[in-house]
């Protein structure tokens, strides 16, 4: 495995961040890192790339000890952290061959590695201009220019499409893609429609433990279910609703429940007699297909 994450802990005091996460990222395989603000996805991230110690756990990359060893394996890390830190008064040609200097390159092995991150990129035509002066769309690719520039073995992003207009983001979905072919690459992100359109596994945390991790097709197969939406007059109690595996509170709080089935009759049936149990007033009871993004919402809530 390119990249293995196991029973990794961490606190920022009394608050525990990350709750002995685990999961694991391919070679040429994407990995959407998914979860809400706050859950713990760029202190993961910042550990695995030695910026953060941790508490406990372990993180190997290409097999090598990165909290024992974090020099070693920074040479096989990329990374483009979610604010992206570039010099905005120097030019992208000269800040790239800065860049590959800090890692050791040097002569000619710098100026191809540069030169073909310019193409790789799409920086070429604006390889003379100040850093400053480009849109946010072209900042990210020099960011990502930046963290591909020593060529490792493993890419994280954090958040690299926040702040782009639907053209720029098409264009870095796409450059992200063609460098996922090549690489192990993580992508964090709290955007359900990002990992549709570039991931190929999925991990969801939230506040601090893992709470799914499969393959994207795997999650499509379950978002595509049945789903039960029961609104009342009265409150709800999630516990009348223990039959179900799948069951929380609705965008309208305790006062409507979403139900996941596979048996949207059965559960119908099941539903009403809870009503009437309960003697409550039925104000909807809704049948339709789960989206991903309401998957992603029952797990992280």
């Amino acid at each position: 495995m390119s990249l293995s994450v196991s029973r990794l802990s961490k606190s920022f005091g009394s608050q525990k961040v990350l709750d002995e996460v685990s999961f694991e990222a391919k070679a040429g395989r994407i990995l959407g890192f998914l979860g809400p603000n706050g859950a713990g996805k760029s202190t993961t991230m910042k550990i695995i790339t030695g910026y953060l110690s941790a508490e406990g756990g372990s993180v190997e990359v290409m097999g090598t000890d990165a909290l024992a060893f974090p020099k070693k394996v920074s040479s096989l890390i990329g990374y483009l952290p979610e604010k992206n830190p570039l010099y905005s008064d120097m030019f992208v040609k000269e800040f790239l061959t800065f860049a590959g200097g800090l890692y050791g390159l040097s002569g000619k092995d710098l100026q191809s590695r540069r030169n073909e991150m310019l193409e790789k990129t799409g920086l070429l035509p604006e390889q003379h201009k100040k850093i400053g002066q480009l849109s946010k769309g072209y900042q990210q690719r020099v960011g990502l220019a930046k963290a591909l520039i020593h060529d490792p073995k493993v890419l994280i992003l954090d958040e690299p499409t926040t702040g782009l207009d639907p053209n720029q983001l098409a264009d870095i979905r796409q450059l992200i893609r063609e460098i996922g072919k090549e690489k192990t690459l993580i992508l964090s992100t709290h955007i359900m429609q990002e990992v549709e359109a570039i991931c190929d596994d999925v991990v969801i945390i939230a506040k601090g433990k893992i709470k799914a991790a499969d393959s994207l097709q795997n999650f499509q197969q379950a978002g595509s279910g049945q789903q039960l939406i029961v609104e009342t007059e009265e409150s709800l109690d999630l516990r009348w609703f223990e039959g179900f595996q799948e069951v929380a509170f609705g965008p309208k709080g305790n006062k409507q429940v979403i139900i996941g089935t596979a048996d949207a009759a059965g559960a119908r049936k099941t539903v009403l007699g809870i009503i009437q149990e309960k003697e409550l007033n039925l104000l909807a009871l809704n049948q339709g297909k789960r989206s991903l993004e309401e998957l992603f919402r029952q797990y992280t809530q």
